[in-house]
């Protein structure tokens, strides 16, 4: 696979926007990027942010490019692999960047065997994601070389066991949304006591990096990093939000995995 290659998006939502501008801050540039996208608002937004792009107004447009990325949910990825499958070229790369759906199952439809599947992460919008890859059996070695050199520009990327998809998608590419809404709210908490906004973000952005820190790096066991601190505000809480994760997460993973 050269890499002065086409690509092509089936759904051109927010992973889409996630990849394109990952490698736009790369300087990675493509002879051709073709999405397709059934909205036709979101479509010409995404357009709208990168020009550069075309817009198919069928699916099997994307599906004649080079590389092709299905970025689809997975009640729907079935459907679209049967109206692609004499789209895609037997020597093309498909990326499937959706739980659930196997490489198997996409072999059994697709006629190339470069398959990939791929649980993306938002932070790749900054070119700092955290990927998992799998390959196909089937895969030529060329192509996995090429195609995993192409996605480290989004920031690091791991090759592991399909199996193991399922369980990166719950604790790393969904983490953030388990937290973000808390660093804002500690940011309104913050000017609440007298910070200016600047202060706010600065305390717990630092705090937080510092934390991480603390807890990966410091060789103390998990119960000593939090013994550090005797006063919990929110101590009595911990047991219930434990729960709520596990059952909300745990539910999750069952709808998710193969």
């Amino acid at each position: 696979m050269k890499m002065k290659t086409t690509i092509g998006f089936i759904g051109g939502g927010r992973i889409t926007s996630i990849f394109l501008k990952g490698f736009s801050n790369a300087n990675k540039r493509f002879e051709k990027v073709v999405v397709f996208e059934p909205n036709a608002s979101v479509a010409f937004a995404l357009q709208e942010q990168f020009p550069w792009i075309e817009l198919a107004d069928m699916p099997q447009l994307a599906a004649s490019q080079s590389i092709v990325f299905l970025a689809v949910h997975p009640p729907v990825m079935m459907e679209t692999l049967q109206n692609i499958k004499d789209s895609v070229n037997k020597n093309a790369v498909v990326v499937s960047l959706a739980p659930k759906i196997t490489l198997e199952k996409m072999a059994g439809v697709l006629e190339t065997k470069n398959l990939v599947r791929m649980i993306p992460n938002a932070t790749s919008f900054i070119n700092e994601g955290f990927n998992p890859v799998s390959f196909y059996a089937g895969i030529e070695e060329k192509e996995q070389k090429a195609v995993f050199k192409l996605l480290k520009k989004l920031g690091k990327t791991i090759v592991t066991e399909e199996a193991k998809l399922e369980g990166y998608a719950i604790v790393s590419a969904m983490l953030p949304t388990y937290f973000w809404f808390q660093w804002q709210e500690m940011e309104n908490i913050a000017i609440e006591t007298g910070l200016s906004e600047k202060e706010a973000k600065k305390a717990v952005q630092q705090t937080l990096k510092k934390a991480l820190k603390l807890y990966y790096k410091s060789d103390l066991t998990p119960a000593e990093v939090m013994d550090l601190i005797p006063v919990k505000p929110i101590g009595e809480n911990e047991a219930e939000i434990r729960n709520i994760l596990n059952t909300k997460l745990m539910g999750l993973f069952g709808k998710i995995k193969p």
